[in-house]
């Protein structure tokens, strides 16, 4: 049964981009491009997860994620916000409103793909799949297998969760210390510096047979998997 997506942007170019890709990955997609008729399709449909971008016509986005989170029947659907806006209080505004995670404008659908994917992992574990995949890394959840263009990676358990957690989350700057609070647990104590050492291993075996390095080193910020450096 196909995850079911409600995409509410009122931009045609843009939603006709994202409803094509999200349909190519086997998503049943319903665009709305009003904020009213968005706030009623997911009171009416129940949704797996709704795109609500911030700014539209009638009711703005904040408003539909703020009246979607105070109604029991649509409370826990997960909201991915789409907007222009990439300021930290921003981000923050619209997280506080009840949002799941928040993509800045412009993004690219393979991006918001993964992120959706993420998502359904986190909060739907009945819609996510047994494998992740990105820019030729495929990683077997199940078997715990990984490949690179079809050559097999072999890493340690700590280097597998860190992978794990880097696909899928792609393009998304991590610090140290979030690193270690996602594979590690926050309750434990490990030295921030010795998520570099689990990098540089990572970083090895990845690259082997001189394959171009997409894990990103952000001075200052930390870390990300990126094939667009």
């Amino acid at each position: 049964m196909s995850a079911k997506i409600l995409l509410v942007e009122d931009d045609p170019s843009l939603t006709e981009l994202i409803k094509y890709n999200l349909e190519q990955e086997g998503y049943d997609v319903t665009v709305e491009m009003d904020g009213e008729e968005g706030l009623l399709s997911a009171q009416t449909n129940t949704p797996d997860l709704i795109l609500l971008d911030w700014m539209l016509p009638n009711l703005s986005g904040i408003e539909i994620c703020r009246r979607i989170r105070r109604e029991n029947s649509t409370r826990n659907i997960p909201v991915i916000m789409l907007t222009a806006r990439s300021e930290e209080n921003d981000r923050i505004r619209g997280l506080d409103t009840g949002a799941d995670d928040y993509i800045t404008k412009p993004f690219s659908p393979r991006e918001l793909i993964a992120r959706i994917k993420a998502m359904f992992r986190r909060i739907r574990p009945a819609l996510s799949e047994q494998s992740l995949g990105y820019a030729g890394i495929e990683m077997d959840l199940s078997s715990r297998k990984i490949t690179r263009d079809g050559l097999p990676i072999h890493l340690g358990p700590t280097e597998f969760n860190i992978l794990k957690f880097f696909m899928e989350n792609p393009c998304r700057v991590f610090s140290r210390e979030q690193l270690l609070d996602m594979v590690w647990g926050n309750d434990i104590y490990v030295e921030a510096r010795t998520i570099d050492v689990h990098i540089r291993r990572l970083r090895k075996a990845l690259n082997e047979d001189g394959k171009d390095d997409i894990i990103r080193t952000v001075r200052s910020a930390g870390y990300s998997l990126d094939q667009h450096k």
